[in-house]
């Protein structure tokens, strides 16, 4: 009967622990721990978050803790390791304010906001700049709406004005990034149509992308931190073949970091040792520093909410499963590979992209709970330790 009684009670703390208790796993685990770190500074190596969405998400009900205590989630990801805040800027995205009655999120004020709060911090940061009012990616690049009647020229000039504004706005205000991205995982160009590569044409996307680097090396001249220039591809099985384009028919040189996306269950990179090796013939042909970017780890494959997961958490990386615990041993894994193929960071995608009331376009909630670094109550899970491991150089 003993026996019998503590088999069901074990039972019943296993079902408890995997279940939803008001759209919300019930917490597992906690790391707590932030003793014996090893912090890097961002210039050894980006351990980056970015942390777009936490205003946003805190605005509309989202709690972030550490063991069970509620904190702000700049000073956790600061005490956990983390030593660059990566920041999106979209141009004018009035479109949000419908579904946020009446608030601007990921514009010039908002990105302010997330600056300020991260160098309070005393983190670095990676202004992410998309050149356009909405998300930019490998498969939209919509030109702003203030900008769509605009030809080549006028649009060339306006990246220029516009870059140049905004980083002497940010200066003024003693925000000045360390780190600037001249688009958002730009593959097949930016500014769709006029800078979209049609035809193997890189001119130009090229010109477009030399006038925001002209940009921010005019800037640097008047600028005490001069900020670092990134470029940015998606998957790192196309980096070479779209350096390669960037620099020989874009006519793009200029520039000092290859930044990269790499989500493995995007990707067709299907092992630690190519990571590394990819990285190192990429920074040994072209000579550029290369930073991930991008990246994620699912940890489970449930849902916090009625938002539709992107990722479904049912494949995981070769020689990997699904858990808390792997989610930290990949990501250990993978920022040892990028150390090891000679790469200059690692940035984590929306870890605090946590449930809440949140609502966009496309759902309410979070469509990447299950990839963060916080649980479905706002708990910080293992994998936030891996900022803080001691890494072989």
């Amino acid at each position: 009967m003993l026996l019998r009684a503590t088999i069901w009670l074990l039972l019943a703390i296993i079902f408890a622990s995997c279940s939803k208790n008001n759209g919300a796993i019930t917490p597992t685990q906690s790391t707590g721990d932030t003793t014996n770190k090893t912090f890097y500074t961002w210039d050894k190596f980006a351990m980056g978050a970015d942390l777009s969405y936490v205003n946003e998400v805190q605005d509309f009900g989202g709690t972030y803790k550490d063991s069970g205590t509620v904190q702000d989630p700049y000073l956790i990801f600061k005490k956990y390791g983390c030593n660059t805040v990566r920041v999106r800027l979209w141009y004018d995205p009035e479109w949000l304010k419908p579904l946020t009655g009446g608030k601007m999120y990921s514009g010039l004020a908002d990105a302010e906001k997330t600056i300020q709060r991260a160098k309070a911090h005393g983190m670095a940061v990676n202004l992410d700049i998309h050149y356009s009012d909405t998300w930019a990616d490998a498969g939209d690049q919509n030109t702003p709406a203030a900008w769509a009647d605009l030809n080549l020229s006028e649009l060339t000039d306006s990246v220029y004005q516009y870059t140049l504004r905004v980083l002497n706005e940010l200066k003024s205000k003693n925000l000045t990034p360390e780190m600037v991205q001249i688009g958002n995982e730009t593959n097949e160009g930016m500014l769709y149509p006029q800078g979209q590569v049609v035809n193997n044409n890189w001119v130009p996307f090229g010109q477009l992308l030399n006038s925001g680097i002209k940009a921010v090396r005019d800037f640097s001249t008047t600028s005490t931190i001069k900020p670092l220039i990134i470029l940015h591809v998606a998957k790192l099985e196309d980096a070479d073949w779209w350096i390669n384009n960037i620099i020989n028919n874009a006519q793009v040189t200029d520039f000092d970091v290859l930044g990269v996306s790499e989500y493995y269950f995007w990707s067709t990179v299907s092992s630690m040792a190519q990571v590394s090796s990819l990285i190192s013939s990429l920074k040994t042909n072209y000579k550029k520093a290369v930073m991930i970017v991008e990246t994620a780890c699912p940890w489970t494959n449930q849902n916090a909410d009625s938002y539709a997961n992107q990722v479904d958490g049912n494949t995981p990386f070769t020689g990997y499963t699904i858990s808390q615990a792997q989610q930290l041993q990949y990501m250990k894994d993978f920022t040892q590979a990028v150390i090891s193929g000679g790469g200059a960071g690692v940035m984590y995608w929306e870890p605090a992209w946590i449930t809440s009331s949140l609502k966009d376009k496309w759902g309410t909630g979070s469509s990447w709970d299950n990839c963060t670094l916080f649980d479905f109550a706002g708990n910080t899970l293992p994998a936030m330790g891996y900022m803080g491991y001691k890494y072989q150089f």
